[in-house]
């Protein structure tokens, strides 16, 4: 899947929790995310919007609010390609480990064939 091919399946599945994505769409989408955030610091910076005692600024506010939901979504589909609930997501809160068994769980390949979550969107 291209970068291009990735961010438009992400955002017209916007809060799709259900299916699965592939490795593919789920890293193209997390390289969006950052090269927004790192556009939207620039702006916010050359432009005077940060916040005081803060880096972050409105643009950056706004950008972070519009991707959060499809970044859940696409993170949840993700599990699901890899055969396991979106609650894994929770995991997340336990500092340290818990973001390396997420990394884990999204480097993984996918579960061959259909599982319960759907068919494979290899195939």
């Amino acid at each position: 899947m291209s970068f291009g091919a990735a961010i438009k399946s992400v955002f017209s599945q916007y809060v799709g929790f259900s299916g699965r994505a592939r490795r593919s769409e789920y890293w193209w989408f997390t390289l969006f995310t950052f090269l927004v955030s790192i556009a939207a610091a620039i702006l916010d910076s050359a432009l005077g919007l940060t916040f005081e005692g803060s880096s972050t600024g409105f643009i950056g506010l706004v950008a972070s609010l519009a991707l959060v939901l499809p970044g859940l979504a696409v993170a949840v589909r993700r599990l699901h390609d890899t055969d396991r609930t979106g609650w894994w997501l929770l995991i997340g809160l336990v500092p340290l480990v818990g973001a390396i068994v997420l990394i884990v769980f999204f480097v993984s390949d996918s579960t061959p064939g259909a599982n319960r979550f759907g068919p494979s969107p290899k195939g």
